[in-house]
């Protein structure tokens, strides 16, 4: 028994696969306690929602936590999966249906949903991002503004400033009080390129790091190049989809370590070098990165420059 559910703001619109059956329950907590009556006597082999920014937490929190196999997917995926089948028709219970037969046919798997703490710092790494957002976007707005409005984009700036300061005080003290994050984020810290903000955002947001092998984990990330090619053609090689905020800091990290970690650097110099491009070597950089974080995490050990970390 497979479970597709298509969520949106109000309801849950579930459809089994092979038996075809549809119900609809309201996304909220009687709602999710009566789906989960409906479902533990179906035993499914697995249950598939789309990631609909949020929406869908509420019940994979409550499912996980009564031992359903649980996968959370790109919509983009079953979106192109309904494509190849020919269907074009979008409602809710359509896309419900279609999310069951996605998951009896590609059988995505599970992996661990993360836990409330990291949500809870996940939350606190994109509202600290949104502010950040904000001020750059006033600060553009006051070189161009009128002197009538001034004072007031620069009091704005102010406030945003000041509520940065309270979210960064809000993630140091999540990471402090979660003695497994502190001791991990110690160990990542130790690589020269990873500060403070790397190591929160690649806690809350990439719990499978240390969990996957090296070929998982840079393909998760979405810094593992995929081929282009088709006969005689050989396309270009190139990095698509993944965890985009992970991949957004592991940039800037990679931006520090190529200028301050020794292998790295050396490794960056070596490809450019060899004629690769800047941001071909930048990639290729992030996800040897990317591979030693992995394994300092895997193995609980702090960065060694004079030694490769295992994968």
């Amino acid at each position: 028994m497979i479970i597709g559910i298509d969520v949106s703001k109000a309801s849950l619109d579930v459809a089994t696969r092979p038996s075809n059956e549809e119900v609809r329950v309201a996304n909220d907590e009687p709602g999710c306690r009566d789906l989960i009556s409906l479902l533990k006597p179906l035993s499914p082999k697995l249950i598939v929602l789309e990631a609909t920014g949020g929406l869908e937490n509420l019940v994979t929190g409550m499912l996980v936590a009564e031992g359903f196999p649980v996968v959370v997917v790109n919509p983009r995926q079953v979106r192109d999966f309904a494509k190849a089948t020919g269907k074009l028709a979008k409602t809710d219970r359509i896309d419900a249906k279609i999310i069951a037969h996605f998951g009896e046919a590609i059988k995505p798997e599970p992996r661990a949903f993360k836990d409330e703490d990291s949500q809870a710092l996940t939350a606190l790494m994109t509202r600290r991002r949104q502010i950040i957002d904000m001020i750059t976007a006033e600060k553009n707005r006051l070189g161009s503004s009128h002197e009538s409005v001034k004072k007031d984009i620069k009091e704005t700036i102010n406030w945003l400033e000041s509520r940065l300061k309270d979210i960064e005080n809000d993630l140091s003290k999540a990471i402090s009080e979660n003695v497994v994050w502190q001791e991990k984020s110690k160990i990542l810290t130790t690589c020269k390129g990873i500060g403070p903000v790397s190591s929160t955002t690649v806690l809350g947001s990439l719990p499978e790091l240390g969990t996957l092998n090296r070929r998982e984990i840079t393909a998760l990330v979405g810094v593992c190049p995929y081929n282009r090619d088709s006969g005689k053609m050989r396309g270009k090689r190139t990095i698509f989809g993944g965890r985009a905020n992970v991949r957004a800091v592991l940039y800037m990290a990679t931006l520090t370590a190529i200028r301050f970690n020794p292998p790295i650097k050396e490794f960056y110099d070596r490809l450019t070098k060899a004629g690769k491009l800047h941001k071909v070597a930048m990639v290729a950089c992030m996800r040897k990165l990317l591979t030693v974080l992995n394994a300092m995490i895997k193995t609980m050990t702090p960065w060694n420059p004079k030694s490769e970390q295992p994968a």
